[in-house]
């Protein structure tokens, strides 16, 4: 059984919603963070990553950045560049790239059910990143980035929000620098909210696809806010974070390739031959490839594309983890030939969403690199298939377009 529940969002005023609408504060690196403040003074940057407005010798984790979050945070509100819905609501938000539309469900879900792994993840959590988002959480008060979650498509709730979006106005409908349509719905109607929750009553898990640091952060939010109130009865608001909740069927799941160093003291040749004993080796010529199905790799380097097709030995591979493409390529070539350690902290490897597109991966192969691989998509069946079976995933094995938007709903705490 999944818990929904409608909150009073805090979120732009309709004239502000483009401006304040942000990628989320990780996609960024400092001074990229920094540039899009200073092309965009409205973005919610300035208080997902408040230290854009400080000096840039300041530690990003120093309490006075969370403080300055705050501080920034209250600005927005008392400008009336953020207001607050006088009762709880749900919001339907749809984003569309290149005519692929996928609607969901603005809310929030439970701590207890995270606890209870009826949220289930896939992907372990770093302590760091999880204590900088427990503070950014602590000092706003407010849950500002929502989870990415999703769940096997039911009809009935389909059906539900379609209808919805079809007989209403969205409140929010622009286009974003990349392309990306958003349109935003806010649900003030008793009835449907019933039927909604009651309907994801039914459903018997939600899984993260993408968001386990906000989640684990929140969640432990929430358990220190439990401690110093032993009285809590479960109601409150730090019981529950913001999530946005999107059926499986509608979610897009593209490529994240990788590209390596060097070649680990070997020639092309003679690296060919090593890979041979588990992959058939089929060579390109200049034209990218990029796989077409399960278990085929593209492979460029010194300027030719290859196919790698994996032989029927790792094709009886049946482990919902070890079966899956990044974990083949890691387990049969990366590690035992090219000598690649922990992809998490191994330098000579980095990772390429799809998104780039492979003339991406020839430029970095030709430049701080050596190597590069083009890989097939991670199904979200298999994502969901590895939560399921309580293990984790390979790092860097999906990557999600479109990417939600930060700023536009926030959740208050109290």
């Amino acid at each position: 059984m999944a818990i929904i529940r409608p909150f009073s969002g805090v979120r732009p005023a309709v004239k502000y919603a483009e401006d304040i609408a942000a990628l989320p504060y990780d996609v960024y690196n400092r001074e990229e963070a920094v540039k899009e403040v200073e092309e965009k003074p409205y973005s919610f940057l300035r208080i997902d990553r408040a230290e854009v407005d400080m000096d840039s010798n300041i530690d990003i984790y120093d309490k006075k950045v969370y403080q300055h979050a705050r501080d920034k945070f209250d600005e927005f509100v008392q400008k009336g560049y953020f207001i607050q819905d006088d009762k709880p609501c749900l919001y339907l938000y749809e984003l569309e790239m290149n005519g692929r539309k996928q609607l969901g469900i603005v809310a929030c879900t439970s701590v207890d059910d995270y606890l209870n792994n009826n949220i289930k993840k896939h992907e372990l959590t770093r302590e760091a990143k999880e204590q900088d988002r427990i503070n950014h959480v602590d000092y706003l008060d407010a849950n500002t980035g929502p989870i990415f979650l999703t769940y096997r498509a039911e009809e009935e709730i389909n059906t539900l929000m379609d209808k919805y979006v079809n007989d209403n106005t969205p409140i929010y409908d622009f286009i974003t620098d990349d392309k990306i349509g958003h349109r935003v719905w806010v649900v003030e109607d008793d009835r449907l909210i019933e039927q909604l929750v009651l309907h994801f009553k039914n459903i018997d898990s939600l899984y993260i696809a993408d968001g386990h640091h906000r989640a684990a952060s929140a969640v432990k939010v929430a358990m220190k806010r439990r401690k110093a109130n032993p009285d809590y009865d479960g109601t409150e608001e730090f019981n529950f974070f913001l999530s946005v909740i999107f059926p499986d069927d509608q979610l897009h799941i593209m490529d994240y390739n990788r590209v390596v160093k060097d070649l680990n003291n070997y020639g092309v040749k003679e690296l060919i031959n090593e890979i041979e004993s588990n992959f058939l080796v089929e060579e390109i010529g200049s034209k990218p490839y990029k796989p077409t199905d399960k278990l085929e790799f593209g492979m460029f380097v010194e300027g030719k594309w290859y196919k790698l097709t994996a032989k029927n030995q790792l094709k009886s591979i049946d482990d919902p983890v070890q079966s899956l493409d990044v974990s083949i390529l890691y387990n049969y070539l990366l590690q035992p030939i090219l000598d690649i350690g922990d992809p998490r902290i191994d330098k000579r490897i980095d990772f390429v969403g799809g998104i780039r597109g492979l003339k991406e991966l020839e430029r970095r192969a030709k430049s701080d690199m050596k190597i590069a691989f083009s890989m097939y998509p991670t199904k979200i069946e298999e994502l969901m298939n590895i939560a399921d079976a309580s293990k984790l995933m390979p790092p860097k094995s999906t990557w999600f377009e479109p990417k939600l938007r930060s700023g536009l709903f926030i959740h208050k705490l109290s």
